[in-house]
């Protein structure tokens, strides 16, 4: 186990009078690939936006590198991050959504180039270089001109992956990155991300595909009413739950 990479405590989150994260504890160490399962609505999605500064938590801390996100010491008390503040600290950490949010007018380069251009101050031709590489990495190096009309659903997830990876983050989450996709799309999304785990980068996945869960995933975590019903080991959470919620659960999608 590597040192801890991302450290929730007491993280609670509410839309209105709606409890949708409960008192979240988590530590995610370096290298790790934590996937989150669990019933639609028990908050998995909502938990990333908050690590990812798109929501923000009404109780607890999320630190990153020992870095609390979305707050700053200043004369001994924790005060919140202007928004230049918080684009800064959200540059460190890929999202990739379960939309492919890329931007139907570009090509699948433009889309990469982008960012590490407006927000990193890149110049172009280091950004396309690097665009590039990434989309060789992703196997759609012959894409480059391609505008997202033109691609499969499996193939625009794999430019929003390497839309991602071009800012160099420190952390990947990934919202249920293959929930759009037909059956036969999944695997070209998944292998790619296999292969990102074992780059080694750290990684949270929200997902119902249990069977990357058990291959790629360090750690298992259900969620069930916005708190953290049991994490563990894949086989152990997988295959011998002790939660009788995560059991029904894992019975019912494997059904």
């Amino acid at each position: 186990m590597g040192a801890p990479k991302i450290v929730i405590r007491s993280l609670s989150k509410y839309f209105g009078a709606v409890q949708v994260l409960n008192n979240i504890n988590l530590d995610v160490a370096e290298g790790d690939i934590v996937c989150l399962i669990g019933p639609s609505g028990s908050g998995k999605s909502t938990l990333l936006r908050c690590i990812n500064q798109l929501e923000r938590n009404e109780e607890g801390l999320i630190w990153i590198d020992g870095v609390p996100q979305g707050w700053k010491e200043q004369s001994g008390r924790l005060v919140q991050l202007t928004s230049a503040e918080v684009v800064r600290q959200r540059a460190k950490i890929g999202m990739v959504f379960q939309r492919f949010n890329l931007f139907p007018h570009f090509t699948a380069l433009e889309n990469i180039v982008e960012a590490p251009m407006q927000v990193k101050g890149m110049s172009r031709r280091d950004a396309q270089a690097r665009a590039l590489t990434l989309l060789e990495k992703v196997g759609l190096r012959d894409k480059a001109g391609s505008y997202p009309s033109q691609l499969s659903g499996g193939q625009q997830q794999r430019v929003a992956i390497a839309r991602a990876l071009a800012m160099d983050p420190d952390v990947m989450l990934f919202d249920e990155p293959t929930s759009a996709l037909d059956p036969e799309l999944v695997a070209e999304v998944l292998t790619v991300m296999r292969s990102l785990a074992e780059s080694g980068m750290t990684m949270i996945v929200v997902t119902h595909e249990l069977g990357f869960a058990r291959e790629a995933a360090s750690k298992v975590v259900f969620m069930d009413k916005g708190a953290v019903a049991e994490e563990g080991d894949p086989e152990a959470v997988l295959f011998a739950p002790q939660n009788d919620r995560t059991r029904d659960f894992i019975s019912t999608v494997l059904r």
